[in-house]
């Protein structure tokens, strides 16, 4: 593994002080710089009883001054993901020339949220300092899809990545971490800013399928007309242009496209933001689906099943790297939907181990989420059966 400037590791065993603080050390002296600049940690349920005695002993035998992360049912610790009762994961990252600020808000502040000054005046990071954000959101208890939309007011586009904990779903509990604290409600965001910028890649998991329309009669999630024609019409013949094969495949996994920026001479993957086509109409032609798409947008339908989310994740990886343009990579963090995994792909370690892949051994750690936070265009939204990956990268 390339040491210098990340390492991530998985302890799976009980809570264990002495052990703990051991593996803690150990870590931290493979990390070959002298000083680490974060550290991220995801914890399984078994270990909410210990969580704060956890979070210190990491915070002092690793010699962590910014520790943040969540609770998760699956961890991600290098090209492993674990899925079962898995423990600790723990990534210590070197972020040369950084300024890294953390921020913990609640959902009494998204409700309180009004106008674009709101989030820099409360986090007392300005626009112009912050090069992306890191965030690790409760599901439960904070209204993610309007704390982002303030977030986007204040902050676009810079990127925003990361996602929602889960933890014991039928109790609604899930923790949230930042330094020594264990919050069960609310959210962390990082800012990284300086002579760090945060990339990276958002694959929802899909192939594109036909061509593209342009939507021309909408109302709310209703989607009445696309090229002038019944919506309904047009996805029908859509799906019957398939080969007999294509068709099996996309019985039951079709979503929708909808591009987020239409100034783009060409649409490609990575464009789309994918939502869920919820049901059609052959009587009306009407389509029904998971957004609020506007007339005059451009769409396209998709396809989601392994294949597709493979093909996805590796053709969005050697962009991604292809953009960095040689830049230096730090290091990652990988939230992944709770539907991929071994429930999409039949085995674990898939996103993780793309990601090395592509990137080579670099310190990776992350969680599996639900719900994913990441950029499609110059905006942030909260997806689903996502990848969303956060590279820590060299600023030009």
């Amino acid at each position: 593994m390339n040491t210098e400037y990340s390492v991530a590791a998985h302890w799976g065993g009980n809570f264990d002080e002495a052990g703990l603080r051991q593996w803690a050390e150990d870590l931290r002296r493979q990390l070959r710089a002298p000083q680490v600049s974060l550290g991220l940690v995801f914890m399984t349920p078994r270990f909410f009883p210990y969580a704060k005695q956890v979070l210190e002993i990491l915070r002092v035998h690793a010699r962590i001054p910014l520790l943040a992360g969540c609770s998760s049912t699956g961890l991600v610790a290098g090209p492993e993901e674990i899925e079962d009762n898995g423990g600790v994961a723990l990534a210590l990252y070197a972020l040369p020339g950084a300024t890294l600020n953390e921020y913990y808000f609640t959902q009494s502040q998204v409700e309180a949220s009004t106008g674009s000054d709101y989030w820099p005046t409360a986090t007392g990071v300005p626009v112009e300092r912050s090069n992306g954000w890191l965030t690790f959101l409760d599901p439960f208890h904070l209204d993610a899809e309007k704390w982002l939309r303030g977030w986007n007011e204040a902050y676009a586009p810079a990127p925003v990545f990361g996602g929602l904990a889960s933890g014991v779903f039928a109790e609604q509990a899930t923790q949230i971490y930042l330094n020594g604290e264990v919050f069960e409600e609310g959210g962390v965001a990082i800012s990284v800013g300086g002579d760090v910028k945060l990339a990276g890649v958002i694959s929802q998991g899909c192939t594109p399928i036909g061509e593209t329309w342009t939507l021309t009669r909408v109302e709310q999630n209703l989607i009445h007309r696309i090229a002038n024609r019944p919506a309904y019409e047009v996805l029908a013949e859509t799906v019957n242009q398939l080969s007999a094969e294509d068709q099996r495949k996309v019985r039951g996994n079709l979503f929708i496209g909808l591009v987020v920026n239409e100034y783009l001479e060409d649409f490609h993957r990575g464009d789309f933001l994918v939502r869920n086509l919820l049901g059609g109409d052959p009587q009306s032609g009407v389509l029904a689906v998971g957004a609020l798409p506007r007339s005059g947008q451009t769409m396209q339908f998709q396809r989601r099943d392994a294949t597709g989310a493979s093909e996805d994740m590796s053709e969005l990886l050697e962009r991604a790297q292809d953009q960095l343009g040689g830049a230096a990579v730090y290091g990652g963090c990988l939230c992944c939907c709770n539907g991929r995994g071994k429930n999409l792909f039949g085995r674990s370690g898939h996103d993780a181990r793309m990601v090395r892949k592509q990137f080579g051994e670099i310190g990776l750690a992350g969680f599996f989420c639900n719900g994913e936070i990441g950029p499609v265009g110059e905006r942030n939204f909260l997806h689903g059966y996502t990848a969303s990956l956060a590279l820590f990268v060299k600023k030009d």
